[in-house]
């Protein structure tokens, strides 16, 4: 399978990284330098994974990115960069965790004297040159963003609060049983060991309560009143096979900025280094030649023992997203209105994400994952990955915020140019609605097989190292690159209460 082969710079944080988690493929199966053997198991053709949620540990962060705000336009490069730094940080430390078991076995201290006490002093030093910049170009940075520095490890069945306020804190799972070792065998993993998923992170789609989802957080915005129309864009599915694990919103101009692969429709030159003027005169896989628009998101892996193109790669298997990537047999996108009133056009080149790449370590705050299966689509689940019946099929969705601000095409933290719609409908003050965009991703994924707390065959989204392939980290991103003559044919269609394609 191929990936974009667009040549680009490889920043000095990437390849620190790259040295720092030199990790060993075997087996379809990653493992984290001895952190965890491989736990494939020989004669039925199955690959297996046991619950390892009482040895696993993961490194829990303070999100500085989300609490930026006002930060000049001709600071937010550098401010980018530095935070992908600091994602490239969180990465090292959890290598680091996962292949020096033994040692934490032998020393309660371990884990905070050398993974979190270093981390905490690299950020800190991080987050003061990010207060440079923004004061450099004449803006006024927060000066509590220190207390952001700490980070924590904790087991990654703990509860996540998300309150952000961790200090110092112990190590919080560094210990194990012995039984993992530094080249010790663990019979508690799945060949991804701390990566996951286990047998927890799945439901029986017949388990999940209808209409249990209430109408916050990116459900559809228009309803039986204000503007009833639609607009369907078809794109295709990723035949041209464009993947990276570059993040163009979050992290421009930086190589594996995501530490995830996203499937690429739409805009056929899209990586970190893209301008907007590269957009506008980019291919499109798009039917309609008008839209040239983005439409991404992280892949979804079958963890069967398959090496993917990306298997030694950062992004890939180096970083924990292992197995065959499942490419969507639907990608329907569509653009809906307001319950209150009409919608106005979107600015060319406004940039939305939806959800939390960090969900699982942030809280759900920014969430917006919803899992289902078709034919049992009036049941969603955000934080589990749903187990379908024979015939039917895993969907994703993800309803993007439909609120702007009016004025902005992007902020500092990519969130507060945008906002949801309200209880009523309407959008807060100050914000204007536009066409919400939903994502409708249907894939045809055996069904994993989960008994005795192990899952057989799991299936799981691309994240970040520390994430540990949580469900509720599933999030999807959007640039509009649309022509003007389009963009005004999908306001008209939306506020006419016409169907459209």
């Amino acid at each position: 399978m191929g990936r974009n082969t667009r040549k680009r710079r490889t920043p000095l944080a990437a390849k620190v990284v790259a040295g720092a988690a030199a990790l060993a493929v075997g087996g379809g199966g990653l493992v984290w330098a001895n952190f965890h053997a491989s736990a494939h198991e020989e004669g039925p053709a199955h690959h297996r994974t046991r619950s390892a949620a009482a040895q696993v540990a993961t490194i829990d962060c303070p999100d500085v990115g989300q609490q930026l705000s006002g930060v000049p336009d001709r600071a937010r490069g550098e401010v980018d960069g530095e935070l992908a730094t600091m994602d490239s940080q969180i990465t090292e430390a959890y290598q680091r965790l996962a292949t020096t078991r033994r040692a934490q076995a032998g020393d309660p201290r371990f884990v905070q004297n050398t993974i979190l006490g270093p981390l905490k002093d690299r950020r800190k030093a991080i987050i003061d040159r990010i207060q440079l910049e923004i004061d450099r170009a004449g803006g006024r940075a927060d000066d509590n963003l220190d207390q952001l520095a700490g980070c924590q490890g904790r087991p990654a069945e703990q509860p996540q609060n998300g309150d952000g306020q961790n200090g110092d804190g112990q190590d919080g799972g560094g210990q194990d049983d012995g039984q993992n070792q530094d080249g010790g065998q663990n019979q508690d993993d799945n060949g991804n060991g701390a990566a996951g998923p286990v047998a927890d992170d799945f439901i029986d789609i017949n388990d999940v309560e209808p209409n249990s989802r209430d109408s916050e957080n990116g459900l559809a915005a228009n309803g039986d009143g204000g503007s009833t129309g639609t607009f369907t864009t078809d794109c295709g599915v990723n035949e041209n096979n464009l993947f990276n694990s570059d993040n163009l919103i979050a992290a421009p101009g930086v190589d594996n900025g995501a530490h995830h692969v996203h499937d690429y429709v739409g805009n056929q030159d899209n990586d970190a280094f893209s301008s907007d003027e590269d957009l506008a005169n980019a291919d499109t896989s798009c039917r309609n030649q008008g839209d040239r628009s983005t439409y991404y998101w992280p892949v979804l892996r079958l963890q069967d023992g398959t090496e993917e193109f990306d298997a030694n790669e950062l992004g890939g298997g180096a970083e924990g997203n292992v197995g065959r990537i499942l490419k969507p047999a639907q990608a329907e996108l569509k653009f809906v209105g307001n319950q209150q009133g009409d919608v106005v056009a979107m600015p060319k080149f406004l940039r939305i994400i939806t959800g939390d790449a960090k969900s699982f370590t942030n809280g759900d705050a920014n969430a917006n994952s919803s899992w289902s299966c078709t034919g049992f689509e009036d049941r969603q689940v955000t934080d589990k990955y749903p187990l379908c019946p024979e015939g039917s099929q895993v969907v994703r969705t993800s309803n993007f915020q439909s609120c702007w601000d009016g004025q902005n095409i992007d902020s500092a933290n990519h969130r507060d140019h945008m906002a949801f719609v309200q209880e009523d409908g309407g959008c807060p003050n100050g914000f204007q609605a536009i066409p919400q965009l939903q994502v409708r991703l249907v894939y045809d994924i055996p069904t994993p097989t989960v008994e005795n707390g192990q899952v057989r065959n799991p299936y799981a989204v691309d994240s970040f190292p520390e994430q540990l392939h949580k469900p509720i980290t599933d999030h999807n991103d959007f640039i509009n690159v649309m022509d003007e003559d389009l963009m005004n044919e999908v306001v008209d269609c939306i506020n006419s209460g016409e169907d459209c394609q």
